[in-house]
Formats: C-alpha cells, structure tokens, sequence
C-alpha cells in the first residue's frame, strides 16, 4: 500500500471525511475515545463508508507514524450509481454489458479484470462494499490506466442490485465450475450482466440463485481453474466474438 492512498490521525481523517473525498476504507482503533468516534459518526452520516475496528496493533502495521487510532483509504476514483449508467445506456440504444465481481479481493486481480473489461467495451463492474478489493494506486498501476476509464459502482448487496438488474431487462450470467453448460453454449445477445466469484469461494448463492444461466470455461488439462482475471478475459471475449 503506498502511503497516498492513507490518511491518518483524528483531525486529517475527519477533514478528508468533511471535504468528500472517495473513502475505501476506514479503520478505526478497538476502545478510541467515544467523543472522537462519535465526532468521525456524525460527519459519516448518508456517506457509504465501511468502518472496521481493529487493534492498534494492525494499525501500527499499517503505518509507524502518529495515526491516533484512526486510518482511512483514499480511493482514486469516484463510485457511480448503477442503475444511472444502465439509464444512460438504454437512452443512447446500448445493450448495457455489465461485470459484476462477488469477493474478489486480491488489488492486482482486480487490476488486471478492469484492465480486460475496458478493452472489452464492459459498461461498468459491479464490487460489494465489503470483501472486495481496494481501490488503490496498486489497482490504478494493475488495470495499466483502465480504471480511470470504465465506471466503478459500489454497491450494499450485490444480491439486491442483481435482481434490479434482472428486473430491468438483463440478462444474469454466472461463470462458475457449478455448471454442466459451458460458456459457449448460450447466446449473449442483448443487456448482459456477467458475474465473476473469488478463485477461493465462487459465486455466492444467492447470486448463483438469481441467474438466468450457470455456464463454466471448459478445462482440458489437469489444472481445474484459471485465475479469475484470465477467467474474465475468456468469457468477455465469447461475448465480443458473438456480437461481432
């Protein structure tokens, strides 16, 4: 993590916090004085910031400076809303092509996703607020750029969003080892959302659920995986090869 993307100690957080910088991720120190924290709640209020209390013991590790029991992530970039670029797609007669990555954690992963759905015309990806990864200078230099290009919506419950999406006309594909089609048996013709799950837990559920198809990337060796930014690449570029 290079020290741009921290801020710490009370007064710079709280200032950062007032001005409306892009907050990843606040970290907050177990048993912080309550007049401090409650000072930090108040100037939370309507902004979609996670808080995680930790020892300071993981804060020191984050930085050996005085960071006062209190650490912020400054994001690079600004988060859109969903549903406005879905919007803007259907108004300029787009079929919305839509990433959508549950618990994708690992920053050079997330690079490297962002830097293929870019080249591949993705409208926008999807993250939950929790476990995924951040948004740092690290996946700015990952994506080679691309993240400054393609929109980032964080969002509360991928599970709510994808059935939003399902609702207004998307079609919902998981990509997942749980399926006997493969990705290159169905269409992927009209509005699309692709879902993409960790290499370590997969797609959720309730996402898995939702979806309209299930289909997995044929494996002919012994390995039984790709790495999920390879995976990306594979599935988004079937979706070019039958559009084209």
């Amino acid at each position: 993590m290079n020290n741009q993307d921290i801020i710490f100690g009370t007064r710079p957080v709280l200032e950062a916090i007032k001005s409306g910088k892009s907050i990843e991720k606040l970290f907050i120190q177990k048993n912080l004085s309550k007049e401090i924290f409650n000072e930090i709640k108040i100037n939370l209020k309507d902004r979609n910031i996670h808080i995680s209390f930790v020892p300071k013991e993981k804060l020191n590790r984050i930085t050996k400076k005085n960071h006062q029991g209190v650490i912020c992530y400054i994001s690079p970039i600004i988060y859109q809303p969903p549903n406005e670029i879905i919007q803007r797609c259907y108004e300029s007669g787009k079929d919305p092509i839509i990433l959508m990555l549950d618990r994708i954690t690992d920053t050079r992963n997330f690079g490297a996703i962002t830097r293929v759905a870019e080249a591949s015309g993705v409208d926008a990806i999807i993250i939950p607020e929790k476990e995924s990864a951040l948004i740092t200078s690290e996946a700015v230099k990952s994506s080679a750029g691309a993240i400054n290009y393609i929109p980032i919506c964080k969002v509360k419950s991928l599970k709510i969003i994808a059935q939003e999406f399902k609702d207004s006309g998307l079609k919902i594909i998981a990509c997942t080892e749980k399926s006997e089609k493969d990705i290159y048996s169905i269409q992927y013709k009209g509005p699309i959302c692709i879902i993409l799950g960790s290499e370590k837990d997969g797609i959720s559920k309730n996402l898995l659920e939702i979806s309209h198809e299930k289909v997995k990337i044929p494996m002919l060796g012994k390995i039984d995986s790709l790495n999920v930014s390879t995976s990306s690449a594979v599935i988004l570029y079937e979706l070019i090869r039958q559009r084209n």
